[in-house]
């Protein structure tokens, strides 16, 4: 009989035990569903679609507004066409201005110095086509012209934006002498240089 009332106890004590852990289990989950409502649970949920809408329409609220500013000076037609106030540009008696590129680089060496220079020269005229053309013409005497006025000028001469000026200008005499000498018309205007390297 003693040995049946030890199982007896020994068994309601394995019973209590999983009592206690259930309920511990369960009082642990409810605290913690408790924290989790306290932290996550006090705002209405939103759904994501509304969220989405919400940043679409704060996106077009502020394209609205920067519309609102850039038709800020503008007029709205008759015919519901938006017309831009811009400034007229003054009409200025112009002569058109042509171009011409000598194709290939210039390289010779500097004056005084192991050092060379190599350029690209353009010329302009405000006269007619034909002074480009006759530029195109001579090509071959005007490319010697530039080769030797280059030759003439030292590293020191062309340092700087007045250097290269100065040798801007000699070429334009230079050329313009040429283009006389050989019973065309001197219409160069302008030298400039797309490319200035010095090595």
């Amino acid at each position: 009989m003693a040995e049946v009332k030890e199982e007896e106890q020994s068994g309601k004590g394995g019973l209590i035990k999983i009592l206690l852990f259930a309920l511990g289990a369960i009082l642990l989950l409810c605290i913690g569903l408790g924290i989790g409502y306290f932290l996550f649970g006090g705002e209405p949920e939103t759904d994501p679609s509304q969220e989405v809408n919400q940043i679409i329409e704060g996106d077009s609220n502020k394209k609205a507004e920067k519309k609102e500013e850039e038709t800020e000076g503008e007029e709205v037609g008759e015919d519901g066409i938006i017309k831009k106030n811009v400034k007229a540009i003054p009409e200025v008696d112009a002569y058109e201005t042509s171009y011409f590129e000598f194709p290939g680089d210039f390289t010779t060496n500097l004056k005084n110095s192991r050092k060379f220079l190599q350029v690209s020269v353009g010329v302009s005229t405000q006269y007619d086509e034909k002074v480009m053309e006759i530029v195109d013409q001579h090509q071959l005497a005007l490319r010697s012209v530039i080769l030797t006025v280059i030759s003439d000028f030292t590293e020191e001469d062309i340092s700087g934006s007045n250097g290269k000026d100065k040798l801007a200008d000699t070429l334009l005499v230079a050329m313009n002498k040429k283009l006389d000498q050989l019973k065309e018309f001197p219409g160069i205007e302008g030298v400039y240089f797309t490319s200035f390297v010095v090595q």
